[in-house]
């Protein structure tokens, strides 16, 4: 039995508004080999928490917040403050709000609301039928994108050139299994569909009775089901639109998740009809936050106040003399909260040298080809395009070059051979008795091969010398270092090198790209020790000494080893310093390990431990990722120097006493802002829903495709981060907070900025970030509120 079409006379363009507001709901997922973490609120930036509860719970049954029981227990441990919750209450604009905090302690004690998750048409049929309708469409589907999204694992990979709805319907007018679970005619069906994916898309939805004011609900709940599949669907149209293009999976994966709608409801009709008409009168009513969705938030804005809050005595406390006069030695670091623990390290060590905070694509807009590799490598954050083609080693080739890149790609073609269905099986048989001593080698963690160091980058096309002096004066302003440089800067960029880890890439450098950070700071090394590089930024203002020397180092993040790339300009007036350096980088590692293993589960307590995580094939935490980030700080690095961030806070060097225009400040809360809310959104969102946004389980995880992992052998890819980059096994290692942005800066000039940037804005007015300023001694003085509203801080105040 089918519901009457009603479809068939409504306008196309209100059909397709609703895909695409839906559509621009689903967060994009990156590949494996380039993931980089992502906001999974991204399209509901101008909703409050409360709000998206509300629409999320429709659709899912699943909250955004922690469990009740989780925040009573931060209040009872005094955790969370009277005060936290005075002033999460009153900053609340929610006219369900409770009315004092006493209604608030009474709330927080009382039974988890049941969630009311609207049913699919495949809901009903397995309730009607006994059959796991879901389950089943999941594992077909998952089958189907598997190969066709496959970047070379397949056996059989699907054909190429062709749309995904096309694609999937050659497959599935040959796909039985359906019928033989009890959909008879489902091939018939899905052979019987209109042939274009709009044709087919409009006949669902006029069959299933789909008004227009519930199209984007139920659209938005069936692209939800496919999981990672849907996202990574996102993620391609978030690439075309980079390119001015535009791209149709996301469509076509409605199409076909609408068409499996309409076969059930074909097949169940007679006894779901009513009911499902019920659920569209529903979904045609706009989602409305209930007083507990309003509670939650509350509860979630006070566990937030009290980070803060404890930030900011942090910040009161003592600072670290400065370096007086020029310093001996400058590192400029990725303002990834990993790098906060070595710095620290690093200027205890040496009082003499300064380190600096920038994003670790140091503003070097790259798309790299690596050596003996045809594939080009986007460096920079997923925000922006590459404007420089870079490659290691030239383009010219001499003989010995040739030899070394025929060397490289057998290497890397051996690397894939090892892991293709087509051969893993007959790589162990025919090497495993050679092979043996390396795997086992591998296996238990012995094998500390040095890092292949590949040639420094070179541009594809002649730069010329204005525009390499623009992009030198562009990097050394957004770090607000245009005097006092030392001997020798390093700008030291970051990587993670791993084994047996599909998530290696998203341990890497997000402003990257999810890529390291190595052939960024090579390059901007290379223009800052151009002699005609120099020139020009001396008739910019920026004049660098001639016994300057930039050099180029890369972080392993999850070893604190640091490399030197000294090859790419070592003279020798600098060796000594060079040595001295090396040997306090080494002794920086130490003690940034040590630091680390008091978190690290079995890593011991003297930090040796940590130094074989990275090789060893059994270990599901090599380090912690971004785990813990709650607050971004841009100032002066004289206010956080010496004090105890914990590895928690993302520091971006700025001084606004320089930034005449704000220029360089609108630069920092429009991009590195960003992207540090979408790393901090990511880690809260697979915290406080890992079934909808988390990773999964790694031990059951399996490669898929190449693009992505899914539990067990079959069904919804799961895109996000993994539970035990959470969570110890005894305790979750991530609190879930939604970061602090503390800006150094005058309030006029930030609300101005924001003024021009709506959507920087939402994030702010609707409490996805909390925005602060500091003043001129680094205390956090003020808060963004309601309506653009600057108010104190803090009701009470900080001693």
């Amino acid at each position: 039995m089918m519901i009457e079409s009603t479809l068939w006379e409504h306008d196309l363009p209100i059909l397709s508004a609703a895909i695409d507001r839906a559509a621009r709901a689903i967060p994009p997922a990156w590949p494996l080999a380039s993931s980089v973490a992502v906001n999974p609120f991204l399209g509901f930036a101008n909703d409050d928490l409360a709000q998206v509860a509300a629409k999320l719970r429709r659709i899912s049954g699943l909250g955004v917040t922690m469990p009740r029981a989780w925040y009573q227990q931060r209040i009872s441990s005094g955790q969370i403050s009277e005060d936290d919750l005075a002033e999460a209450l009153s900053n609340s604009p929610a006219p369900q709000k409770p009315l004092d905090v006493s209604d608030l302690r009474s709330a927080v004690t009382q039974a988890e609301p049941q969630a009311k998750v609207l049913p699919t048409i495949a809901d009903l049929a397995a309730q009607t039928s006994g059959i796991d309708w879901p389950s089943i469409i999941d594992e077909r589907f998952g089958t189907w994108a598997a190969g066709y999204f496959d970047e070379g694992q397949a056996l059989w990979a699907a054909p190429r050139g062709r749309g995904a709805y096309p694609a999937w319907r050659a497959v599935g007018t040959h796909d039985l299994t359906p019928e033989l679970l009890g959909l008879a005619g489902f091939a018939r069906h899905v052979a019987e569909a209109p042939e274009r994916a709009e044709e087919a898309l409009a006949r669902a939805t006029g069959c299933l009775g789909l008004s227009p004011a519930a199209m984007e609900s139920y659209f938005h709940q069936l692209l939800t089901t496919l999981g990672g599949w849907g996202q990574y669907a996102r993620y391609r149209l978030w690439q075309a639109e980079l390119q001015g293009a535009s791209d149709q999976t996301l469509r076509d994966f409605l199409t076909i998740r609408l068409i499996w709608e309409e076969a059930l409801l074909a097949r169940y009709g007679a006894s779901i009809a009513d009911r499902w008409q019920t659920i569209v009168a529903t979904h045609a009513k706009p989602p409305v936050a209930t007083p507990d969705d309003v509670v939650d938030a509350i509860l979630q804005d006070a566990l937030e106040y009290a980070a803060q809050r404890a930030l900011a005595e942090t910040l009161a406390g003592p600072a670290a003399t400065a370096v007086d006069g020029r310093p001996a030695m400058q590192a400029i670091f990725c303002i990834d909260v990993r790098s906060e623990v070595f710095r620290r390290a690093l200027e205890a060590l040496e009082p003499r040298c300064q380190t600096l905070g920038f994003a670790g694509f140091f503003g070097m807009p790259l798309a790299h080809r690596r050596f003996a590799s045809d594939v080009l490598e986007s460096r920079l954050p997923v925000l922006l395009t590459p404007a420089i083609a870079t490659c290691s080693g030239g383009v010219a080739e001499t003989t010995a070059d040739k030899s070394a890149r025929i060397l490289a790609r057998a290497r890397r073609a051996w690397g894939r051979f090892k892991l293709a269905a087509v051969s893993s099986f007959a790589f162990v048989e025919a090497t495993g008795p050679v092979y043996g001593a390396k795997l086992l080698r591998d296996a238990l963690g012995l094998d500390h091969g040095d890092a292949i160091e590949e040639p420094k980058p070179q541009l594809d096309a002649k730069l010329d010398v204005s525009a390499r002096v623009t992009l030198a004066e562009n990097a050394l302003r957004g770090m607000s270092l245009t005097a006092g440089f030392a001997p020798l800067v390093l700008l030291v960029g970051h990587g993670s090198n791993v084994v047996n880890n599909p998530h290696a890439s998203g341990l890497n450098c997000g402003a990257c790209g999810g890529h390291a950070g190595d052939v960024n700071a090579r390059f901007l090394a290379a223009l800052l020790n151009d002699p005609g590089v120099r020139e020009g930024l001396a008739g910019r203002g920026i004049d660098i000494p001639a016994d300057s020397l930039f050099v180029a180092a890369l972080h392993d993040t999850t070893t604190d080893t640091v490399q030197l790339f000294q090859a790419d300009h070592a003279p020798a007036s600098h060796a000594e310093l060079m040595d001295n350096t090396k040997s306090s980088l080494q002794a920086a590692a130490t003690i940034s390990r040590a630091e680390r293993a008091a978190r690290l589960p079995r890593a011991g307590t003297s930090g040796r431990g940590i130094l074989r995580r990275s090789r060893d094939w059994a270990e599901i935490r090599p380090e912690w990722g971004l785990a813990g980030c709650q607050a971004f700080i841009a100032a002066p690095r004289s206010r956080t120097r010496g004090k105890p961030l914990d590895g928690r806070v993302f520091l971006h060097d700025y001084d606004w006493t320089s930034d005449t225009d704000f220029k360089v400040l609108e630069l920092i809360l429009t991009a590195p802002v960003v992207v540090a809310s979408w790393i901090s959104l990511q880690y809260y969102g697979s915290t406080v829903a890992p079934d909808l946004f988390g990773g999964g389980n790694k031990l059951l995880h399996n490669v898929v495709g190449g693009v992505g992992v899914v539990e067990g052998n079959a069904g919804v890819m799961r895109a996000g981060i993994p539970w035990q980059s959470l969570h110890d096994g005894e305790r979750l290692i991530h609190e879930p907070l939604r970061l602090a942005v503390c800006i150094e800066a005058p309030t006029a000039a930030i609300s101005d900025i924001l003024r021009r940037h709506e959507t920087v804005r939402a994030l702010f007015e609707n409490h996805w970030l909390h925005l602060l300023t500091l003043d001129g001694q680094g205390q956090i003085a003020s808060r963004y509120g309601e309506g653009g509203v600057w108010k104190p801080a803090f009701a009470a105040q900080i001693m």
